[in-house]
Formats: C-alpha cells, sequence, structure tokens
C-alpha cells in the first residue's frame, strides 16, 4: 500500500506513533515534502498541550517545505495550529488566516480565527512579564555563583559554550530570546544584556534590569548594551579587524544625529562575496567602540564602501573624539535614551467615525516608532516579540466629546491623559507599565504603553475611568486585526446590562 494512503488509515485511527516511525524509518533522500507535511501532522496531532518540543519539531518540518506549499490550506493550516500551543497566537492568527485563504469557509480554520482574535484583543498568561522577571532573577541569584567560577576559569575556550548555556537557563524564564555577553571588568562580574539595535527589545531589557536584586548588585554589574572597549579586535568569518583598519566619514544630520560611511580594505573581498557579513562586522565593531547605547541614539544610518571617501576621515578607534568634537553627547544611559526619545508625529486623519482606530489622529508622540508604524500597516511583528515574553504594548482610548466645550481644549485633552498615566501608576506600580506617549484624534483620545502586568494596568485604569468624565472607554493592543476591551460602558449599555468588546 502507497504509504501516504497507510498515514491516512493510521490518523483514522488516532496511531500518530506509527506515522513517525514509518516515516522516520525512510532514508533522506525518499522523504518527499508531502510526507514531511504528514510527518508534522503527526507530530501536531501527537502531542499534548505543553508538549513545546513536539510543536516545535512540527514547526521545524513544516518550515523545510514552506516553498512547496506556502500557498495551501492544510501547510498554512498545521504551522498555524504548531503556532497555536505554542501560544504564538500572533504567528497562529497570520496563518489560519491564509489557511482560510486557501479554503473559504472551513469550519475548523474560523474556529481557531475566532479564538486567537479573543485571545489576541485580551492576552492572558500563564506568567506576566512582571513574574517572569522575578522568577528569573531568582534563577540568576542561586545560579550565579557558577557562573563566576565558568568566568574565572584560565581557557576560556574550553568552558564559553557552556557557560552561554548555563546563563541562558537562567534567563530563560523571562525571555524567549534575549543577547547577552559576560566578563570581569578586575572588579565586578559583568552581565551584558544587547538589544541588538532593536529599540523596542530595549524597553524590555531596562525593565528587566531594574529588578535586578540589591544583593546581586553587590557582585554583579548589570548593564544594557555593549560597552564601549579601547583597542578592541573583532574576530570572524576568518577575518580580523580593528578600530584602527577602518575609515570613517561623518555627517551632520538635520536631526541631530549623524550619517557614517565605513571603508575597509580587509573586508573588500568579503564585501564581494557576502556583503551582509561585512556590515555585521563594521555594525559590532561600532558598537564597541562607541558603545552600543550612544550608537544607536547617535548614529542615523551608516553605509559601506568600496573605495576610500574623495576627503579624508577618521579612523573608527578616533570616533568618540570626532563626535564630542561635533558636540554630541555619548552618554550610554539606557533609561535617559528612552526617556529623552520621544519623536512627534502628524497624520492625515480620517474623518469617518467607523474607520479603524487611530486613524482619526492628527498629532501625536511616541518613544516607540515601530509600534505605530507596524499597527498602521497592519503588522504585528514586535507585537509577536513582546508577546512571547508575556508583556502587552497596548493603548487606551476615549471619546473627547466631553472636553468640546473647555475653553482650553487642547490642555483639557492632555491633563486628562496625564491623570490616567499617573493614577495607573500609582495604583498598578511603576514596575508593571512603562507609558509611550499618546495621540489626539478627531473623535478619541489615545494613552500608549507597554504593559509588563496586562491584568494589574486593566484593574487600574477601569477604576480611574469610572469617575472619569468620559462616557466610554476602551484597551486595545497595537493589532489592526483583533478587537479591544471595553474598560467603561456608556449609560446605554449599563441599563442593557451589555458588556461588549469594540468592534474595530
Amino acid at each position: 500500500m502507497d504509504l501516504m494512503k497507510q498515514c491516512e488509515i493510521w490518523n483514522e485511527k488516532e496511531e500518530y506513533q506509527a506515522i513517525i516511525d514509518a516515516i522516520e524509518a525512510l532514508p533522506k533522500a525518499q522523504q518527499t515534502p508531502q510526507l514531511i507535511s504528514e510527518l508534522a501532522r503527526a507530530y501536531n496531532n501527537r502531542a499534548q498541550v505543553g508538549d513545546r518540543a513536539l510543536f516545535e519539531r512540527a514547526l521545524e518540518l513544516l518550515q523545510s517545505v514552506e516553498e512547496h506549499f506556502k500557498d495551501e490550506h492544510n501547510w498554512n493550516f498545521r504551522i498555524a495550529y504548531a503556532y497555536y500551543y505554542l501560544d504564538e497566537e500572533g504567528l497562529a492568527l497570520r496563518y489560519f488566516e491564509k489557511a482560510l485563504e486557501a479554503r473559504p469557509g472551513d469550519e475548523d480554520t474560523l474556529e481557531f480565527l475566532d479564538d486567537c482574535r479573543r485571545r489576541l484583543a485580551m492576552p492572558r498568561f500563564e506568567k506576566t512579564f512582571r513574574q517572569r522577571t522575578l522568577e528569573s532573577w531568582e534563577a540568576f541569584v542561586a545560579g550565579e555563583e557558577e557562573l563566576r567560577r565558568l568566568i574565572d576559569r584560565k581557557n576560556q575556550a574550553a568552558v564559553g559554550e557552556e557557560l552561554i548555556k548555563k546563563c541562558e537557563k537562567l534567563l530563560a524564564p523571562a525571555f524567549y530570546d534575549v543577547a547577552f555577553e559576560l566578563g570581569f571588568n578586575g572588579e565586578k562580574y559583568e552581565l551584558i544584556l544587547t538589544p541588538e539595535g532593536n529599540r523596542a527589545k530595549l524597553f524590555e531589557l531596562v525593565s528587566f534590569q531594574r529588578r535586578a536584586p540589591k544583593s546581586l548588585l553587590e557582585r554583579w554589574n548589570v548593564l544594557v548594551g555593549r560597552q564601549p572597549s579601547q583597542g578592541f579586535g573583532l574576530r570572524a568569518f576568518g577575518q580580523e579587524i580593528a578600530g584602527r583598519d577602518v575609515q570613517v566619514w561623518v555627517k551632520p544630520t538635520d536631526s541631530g544625529q549623524v550619517s557614517l560611511a565605513f571603508f575597509c580594505e580587509k573586508l573588500l573581498p568579503m564585501l564581494k562575496e557576502d556583503e551582509n557579513k561585512a556590515w555585521w562586522m563594521l555594525s559590532i565593531l561600532l558598537d564597541q567602540v562607541l558603545g552600543e547605547i550612544p550608537a544607536m541614539s547617535l548614529i542615523a544610518e551608516f553605509d559601506v564602501l568600496d573605495a576610500p571617501g574623495d576627503e579624508s576621515g577618521v579612523l573608527m578607534d578616533r570616533l568618540p573624539q570626532a563626535l564630542e568634537a561635533m558636540g554630541l553627547d555619548l552618554a550610554g544611559d539606557p533609561e535617559q535614551f528612552l526617556e529623552n526619545g520621544y519623536t512627534a508625529y502628524e497624520m492625515e486623519a480620517e474623518e469617518d467615525p467607523d474607520a479603524d482606530w487611530r486613524l482619526d489622529v492628527y498629532a501625536g508622540v511616541t518613544r516607540c516608532p515601530v509600534l505605530i508604524n507596524e499597527y498602521l500597516r497592519g503588522e504585528s511583528g514586535t507585537m509577536d516579540e513582546f508577546h512571547r515574553d508575556g508583556a502587552v504594548p497596548g493603548f487606551f482610548l476615549y471619546p473627547l466629546d466631553c472636553f468640546a466645550e473647555e475653553e482650553e481644549r487642547g490642555k483639557a485633552v492632555l491633563d486628562f491623559r496625564d491623570a490616567l498615566e499617573a493614577a495607573v501608576t500609582k495604583a498598578a506600580g511603576e514596575d508593571a507599565v512603562t507609558f509611550l506617549g499618546g495621540a489626539t484624534g478627531i473623535f478619541c483620545g489615545y494613552l500608549d504603553f507597554i504593559a509588563w502586568d496586562l491584568p494589574q494596568i486593566l484593574a487600574a485604569a477601569a477604576d480611574f475611568l469610572e469617575d472619569s468624565p468620559v462616557s466610554w472607554a476602551s484597551f486595545h493592543t497595537f493589532r489592526r486585526n483583533v478587537g479591544g476591551i471595553r474598560l467603561k460602558k456608556e449609560d446605554a449599555e449599563k441599563e442593557n446590562g451589555e458588556v461588549p468588546q469594540a468592534e474595530k
């Protein structure tokens, strides 16, 4: 009998391990894309809730045959199913939507789609990021003595991999994925958490850093962002470069930052063969010369040249002095960088009251532009990254009609936003939320934040809003394709006993 037909019989009998054994016993050359997809299906079906390894194996198999099936219902449904049971509803939703496009009206797909949207409108986690942070620091305190022992070993090459794995395990309760470095500065051991240039990730790392136990800080420096290092040399991909090997041309920008152009003769062969590797080496070297936070703060863009510029540049290891001579501040405090990193924006507001939330905005400020931009584009990659760690970026929204009669309407709108922010912070705690800015629209006002403990934030906001002048208020994540949650109902809704979700 054809193996595919036999797999269908085993599926009907729920004999999933038989499918796995039969397909995995075949030589690799005989494992066709169709069989690999069936194998993934069997892993999905065999797994129970919480069997992460089996669902992750199904994902690995399905991703290996994406080019063959990416537009088909079964492949999209199976990969969505795996993501769903890995608690990655954002990614699951994306693939369930594609599965529905391939098979319109499919009842199983519609049921999963509705459930994903409910879960994403009001994310619930076994542990919030605030709780996960506490658990991770407890693990780090219990295991840091072993880390110190490994750092003290003279032959780091022999223990480097073990050191990284042990530290990853200690940080895993808080982070699905995190980049870090370990070391000893002669006085204290150092844990350096790096956002790798990602400002959104930086908010998470700063929140985690703030919770470091005081007892731990007697022996450890917990830092965010790679630190500047004099005389640093980088060896990777069979090549070694240092700051003295790279020429830099600096141009100021209108934003108060600078753009850089690099030329490194040593990297010319690599630039021709694989330019991504050359760019990576230069970006890492730049972080080590300036420090990662100053690099994020001051560098608007950089380019890699295949020939020296017409004018004389500076060597990269002299770049800090060159930037300071231009009056730029190279302070590396990540909290200060985020606190001062507001970006003002204007939009062409839509006058349709039924348009999606935020499309009525005409002006706003934000410390995390990627969340605004992805929401407006209907994307959710950054939201998915936060979701994996039990954190939820979102916004409160409320009508502005109650401020219409105010003589200084603009001031009244901003005062209300400030009062809501202060009330939530006081009730839930500073470690439960990071506020990002806000926006004013034709119909609604918006207050943006990252919730490290969403239930506490929503409870605090609901208490404040109950006695506020606004007629209703809602919470919405930065996901365009899900609904919102009402925090305060209109009088008519109260009379009818309704507890609606925001429709948009």
